[in-house]
């Protein structure tokens, strides 16, 4: 004798039939505003991800950077110092809308004669020539997945990708819509790595243990 199902039985089944096989929504920029302050959120191809703060390994290995790279060449070059040759624009965070998606990479860059200023804008939607990762267990993935496939999209000529735990910087470029790994610099070298090559990176600075 068949089982007859009460009605909530089968409504619940009905809703679980009715949602296999369901495109999932195409996230919107309302997504990405009304994100908890406390999260990174991106839109990454038609999907949001949120990210946590980063932990302070993270933290250090960005600001040593950002400090380094942005301390030599943020601005317009002066005169008679080659320390400090300038030529471009390095922003912590930057918001950026990249296509349909919007990324948020710890670091970028644009050279002057691409951005020749910094908008007055809640985001940028012109791809820089240069961007860091810093890795963390829980967006390694994604940075080395869908965040790296959208900067070559997007035609960004030089990605940093760096692991505070591992303790290596890794230096890609773009080639022909492809990366390319450049170098691989690890420990406690000071190293010289495209596009900022005018200066020597002390990567001992970067790790906190």
């Amino acid at each position: 004798m068949a089982r007859v199902l009460g009605a909530s039985y089968r409504d619940a089944m009905v809703a679980m039939i009715a949602s296999v096989g369901e495109p999932k929504r195409t996230a919107t920029y309302d997504d990405v505003r009304s994100a908890p302050e406390h999260q990174v959120a991106e839109i990454l191809d038609g999907e949001l991800f949120l990210s946590p703060r980063p932990a302070t390994p993270h933290a250090n290995a960005s600001s040593v950077i950002g400090g380094e790279i942005l301390g030599a060449f943020h601005g317009p070059p002066p005169p008679r110092s080659p320390a400090r040759p300038g030529g471009w624009w390095i922003l912590h965070e930057p918001e950026l809308h990249l296509g349909d998606d919007v990324v948020v990479p710890d670091l970028a860059g644009w050279r002057r004669e691409r951005l020749t200023r910094i908008p007055n804008a809640p985001w940028i939607d012109l791809a820089p020539d240069w961007l860091c990762e810093t890795l963390s267990p829980s967006t390694a993935a994604i940075d080395r997945g869908r965040k790296l496939r959208i900067y070559a999209r997007a035609g960004a000529a030089h990605v940093w990708l760096v692991d505070p735990l591992a303790h290596t910087l890794e230096v890609l470029a773009l080639d022909e819509g492809r990366w390319l790994v450049a170098a691989v610099h690890s420990g406690s070298d000071s190293v010289r790595a495209e596009p900022f090559g005018a200066i020597e990176l002390d990567l001992s600075r970067l790790w906190i243990d």
